[in-house]
């Protein structure tokens, strides 16, 4: 089980080919404060984020953000990695953040959990 909670340099998807069919041909809903922009791939789970700059102008608060939401990703891929391997499929995503503003980190993940709470109190 060692290394199950990590997110590999391979894991990201950064081919440009891969981006340009994923946004020409991929499908998206959105989950508040993401749109998720997907496609079904040959093998594999492959993941990426992006922030506006127009909602963010300072790259402090894209990275921020950015560095939180692969954090949350990371920590709750298991599952999806799991069932994909089951299917023996693959999955190319794209998480946009849409808010306007920053979130606390636990809102991010999704969790509610007191731990997360007090790790990230003075986040606005």
């Amino acid at each position: 089980m060692s290394g199950q909670f990590t997110l590999h340099k391979k894991e990201r998807l950064k081919s440009r080919k891969a981006l340009e069919q994923l946004f020409s041909s991929g499908k998206s809903f959105v989950i508040a404060p993401y749109r998720v922009i997907y496609q079904p791939a040959e093998t594999g789970l492959l993941f990426t984020v992006g922030v506006s700059a127009r909602n963010f102008k300072k790259a402090v608060d894209r990275n921020r953000i950015k560095r939180q939401t692969r954090e949350a990703y990371r920590l709750q891929k298991l599952p999806l990695k799991e069932w994909l391997t089951a299917q023996g499929t693959g999955l190319h995503l794209f998480l946009t953040y849409t808010a306007r503003e920053k979130k606390r980190f636990f809102i991010v993940t999704g969790c509610g959990s007191e731990n997360y709470f007090e790790t990230d109190q003075n986040t606005a």
